[in-house]
């Protein structure tokens, strides 16, 4: 069976987390610390903060910026559930945009129209942050977001979680020397999110961080990790209770400031993190590899087929092939051939995403919605299987089961 993906896990990183299980910390221990490190240098940026898993770092990342009851939040409609769900659970409204038919990700046009409906539906909020998808591995417009978050004075949030070992354009930015951008280094926006799931480009097991530029910006991210515990004097509020008759900080003492949760990460996980980030340029070629022989067999195909769209900008870090598949000019639906796939050729395929707006409980709360681009995106989307371990024979047996599937 080839799934659709796989981490690739080797002696190293099997030696990394042997060594956390024999050391002395298990939790918030040196190795968080090292892997953070670590994080905020492939990225290029300032800060990193590691966390359980993606869905957490959206929700850290929404606290953060300090969003909630009063504040709309504007949402791309193709993403995974937690893209939505973290900035309402920290209080917000979502309004969905729609998105590029071809590539799935965000346009600067589709933000400005989401922009104007939220202003219609809720009159009464602010409209105070975009959460951007670098879907399937490659960039949205990044500069051409930015300059409508400023003039509209939104907070830009990447969702980064496919997109680890990316770039992105620079383009005006004097500062960049004609050199593109990473993902993740917050160039173009106020934080990015991360995911370490096992079909992600490094594998944790579980896990996630937030990227920014901003230290404040991280303090607040640790504080929200942390279950809203402040262990920091300079910021406590009662000094009778935290501090002693000689003015020195009592050393068990520390202040809740707002009530949160436990989204720390353990050195365990941390330890892997840090050694997959070793081999992450590998891990980002290999599945390039692997992608431009998809292109090159789909594009021959004698079938309602493409290969995915390809942004012209930056240099993408494909964590998905989804490929686009005209269901509607063959008679035979989706499921069928995924079925088929599995069941007589081994070949797993998932659908990333359903549109958000179609969704059950975002259907009920703001009704239908009219969002083509993204209902076409839908449904022709089909995401074969890539990851590392893979070569060029599994990829022409994919394809070869498809045309057959088809």
């Amino acid at each position: 069976m080839i799934p659709y993906g796989r981490q690739q896990i080797d002696e190293d990183d099997i030696a990394a987390v042997t060594a956390v299980l024999r050391s002395d910390f298990l939790t918030t221990g040196p190795a968080v610390d090292a892997f953070e490190a670590a994080l905020a240098d492939v990225c290029s940026t300032e800060h990193a903060v590691v966390c359980s898993n993606g869905t957490a770092a959206l929700y850290m990342a929404s606290k953060a910026l300090g969003l909630g009851d009063g504040d709309v939040v504007i949402v791309p409609a193709i993403t995974f559930l937690a893209t939505s769900s973290a900035p309402f659970l920290a209080g917000s409204e979502i309004v969905f945009s729609d998105v590029d038919p071809e590539t799935g990700l965000m346009r600067p046009e589709d933000l400005e129209t989401a922009i104007i409906a939220a202003g219609r539906r809720f009159p009464d909020k602010r409209v105070a942050a975009a959460f951007v998808v670098q879907l399937n591995g490659q960039s949205a417009d990044m500069p051409g977001l930015k300059t409508i978050c400023d003039r509209e004075n939104l907070a830009l949030v990447e969702d980064a979680c496919h997109a680890l070992g990316g770039l992105t354009r620079c383009f005006d930015d004097p500062e960049a020397n004609g050199a593109d951008s990473r993902i993740g280094d917050t160039r173009w926006s106020d934080l990015a999110c991360f995911s370490f799931h096992p079909v992600k480009t490094i594998a944790m097991g579980e896990g996630g961080a937030v990227t920014t530029r901003d230290a404040e910006m991280a303090e607040r991210l640790r504080l929200h990790r942390n279950h809203g515990m402040e262990r920091n004097p300079q910021r406590w509020v009662r000094e009778n209770q935290g501090f002693a008759r000689n003015g020195e900080a009592n050393p068990w003492y520390y202040e809740l400031t707002e009530p949160g949760f436990n989204f720390r990460a353990p050195d365990i996980l941390c330890a892997l993190g840090t050694s997959q980030l070793r081999r992450l340029s590998g891990f980002v070629s290999d599945r390039a590899a692997l992608f431009a022989r998809y292109q090159e067999r789909l594009e021959n195909l004698n079938q309602p087929v493409q290969a995915p769209a390809v942004v012209p900008w930056g240099r993408p870090a494909w964590h998905l092939c989804a490929a686009r598949v005209d269901f509607d000019s063959i008679e035979r639906d989706r499921g069928a051939v995924m079925r088929d796939l599995s069941r007589q050729f081994g070949i797993g395929t998932q659908v990333h995403y359903i549109p958000l707006h179609r969704q059950p409980f975002w259907a009920d709360r703001y009704g239908p919605q009219d969002l083509p681009g993204a209902d076409r995106y839908y449904s022709r989307a089909l995401s074969l299987p890539l990851f590392v371990g893979m070569n060029e024979s599994d990829v022409d047996r994919v394809v070869d089961a498809l045309a057959k599937a088809l």
